[in-house]
């Protein structure tokens, strides 16, 4: 029997520090100075995100009384439930930012491709351990595997939410490569997406990633079929990368890829996002302007502060020890969660929170990423910091799964 010992109290902690961080980062963003230049509903947002706090702790709570083999029985029902609120959500929701994925219950807004994440770990998860003699290696699994993650994916981009679709997609190497695939394979799934964004940066940039990446293809699996497949698909990347910017996306697309690689060609339109994030993380310095002291939090510079750029508040207003403090929770976050993964016995657990931790990596990256010019902004909300219920609650609960398989392992051990 497990008992309050058996409970993972360092990633607890961690929650706990990144959600207080979110909450003063929150806060400047919204009570500060700048609240003379929001609107009601914005300056409500820290209260909002403090009930948002009070119903993930909740959750975490509750869910450690729940037996994991739930979990892994009800996966599949909670996958098509899941599948079924996202259809309606397509038909019936509301547009917000672009995206038609939110439906409102009882006055409260549910981005339903947030809780799709969850319902789709389980179910891939469920499906790839549910016999000792099934592997990612078989093709049929992989294939298998694969289309129950890319039915989410579909409705997401049909909501138009491209930002959550890259978070589904990159389930896929990461739950395959852990069931089995082989390395050079998984190498192979990612190599367009690296492709890709070295074109971005410069055509010369991905050929030369194209050929490296084919290389190491041909030396890690030895296979001439798949080494000439990933030659193809490199050069088709590039070459389609060229043709995007040249003759499909439209100049508001395209300015917006220019902003990230040139932000000072146009410094007053598509530049001006990345150059207010740079700005303001930059004038941070190592111990930060002071709480409620941030020129560009403050005077309204930044754009979405308490959601895609809260990153940059916390730069600009603690500095690089605060931004640096982000960084070091999140990373002994992935780190714990990681080991928690390891010591599981059954490979549903294991898959369950190695998957988890890539929906927050990636998450980490790509806000991060944004708010640093190093990636383009999509728009990903950073976990547990950023502004949004769906997003908090959704993140807290896939913790909180975490914490239960890692909390009843003893029970949770073996197939039965």
């Amino acid at each position: 029997m497990s008992n309050v010992r058996d409970f993972n109290w360092s990633v607890a902690f961690a929650w706990s520090l990144l959600t207080i961080i979110g909450l003063f980062a929150i806060f400047s963003a919204t009570q500060g100075p700048v609240s003379e230049f929001l609107p009601g509903y914005i300056q409500n947002n820290f209260f909002k995100q403090l009930g948002f706090v009070v119903v993930g702790l909740l959750v975490m709570i509750g869910v450690q009384f729940i037996s994991p083999r739930s979990l892994l029985q009800l996966s599949f029902v909670f996958y098509f439930f899941g599948i079924i609120l996202m259809i309606l959500t397509l038909l019936f929701g509301s547009e917000i930012n672009g995206a038609k994925s939110w439906f409102s219950i009882a006055g409260f807004g549910i981005q339903s491709s947030e809780l799709m994440k969850i319902a789709t770990i389980l179910a891939v998860a469920n499906y790839l351990t549910s016999r000792r003699n099934i592997s990612a290696e078989n093709i049929r699994y992989a294939l298998i595997s694969v289309i129950i993650i890319l039915i989410p994916t579909g409705l997401v981009i049909a909501q138009n939410d491209f930002g959550t679709a890259i978070i589904f997609l990159a389930l896929i190497p990461v739950m395959l490569f852990w069931s089995g695939l082989p390395y050079g394979v998984s190498l192979f799934i990612i190599s367009p997406a690296i492709i890709l964004y070295l074109t971005v940066l410069g055509w010369q940039l991905g050929l030369l990633s194209a050929l490296v990446l084919t290389g190491l293809i041909f030396f890690i699996q030895r296979r001439t079929w798949l080494t000439i497949t990933s030659f193809v698909t490199g050069i088709l990347t590039v070459v389609g990368v060229q043709l995007a910017l040249s003759q499909v996306l439209q100049p508001h697309q395209i300015a917006r890829i220019t902003a990230f690689t040139n932000p000072s060609f146009d410094p007053t339109g598509a530049g001006w996002n990345v150059i207010q994030a740079k700005t303001a993380i930059g004038s941070g310095g190592i111990m930060g302007k002071g709480f409620l002291e941030g020129t560009q939090t403050q005077l309204r510079f930044l754009p979405e502060q308490w959601t895609d750029f809260v990153f940059c508040v916390i730069g600009e207003e603690f500095g690089f020890i605060g931004a640096g403090l982000v960084i070091f929770t999140f990373g002994f976050l992935f780190i714990r969660l990681l080991n928690m993964a390891g010591n599981h016995k059954h490979p549903f657990a294991q898959l369950v929170t190695v998957s988890v931790v890539a929906v927050f990596f990636i998450h980490f990256f790509i806000n991060v990423g944004s708010a640093t010019a190093l990636l383009p902004v999509i728009g990903i909300p950073l976990p547990f910091v950023s502004y949004g219920g769906s997003a908090f609650l959704t993140n807290t609960l896939m913790l909180a799964i975490c914490l239960n398989m890692d909390f009843h392992k003893r029970e949770f051990s073996i197939y039965r």
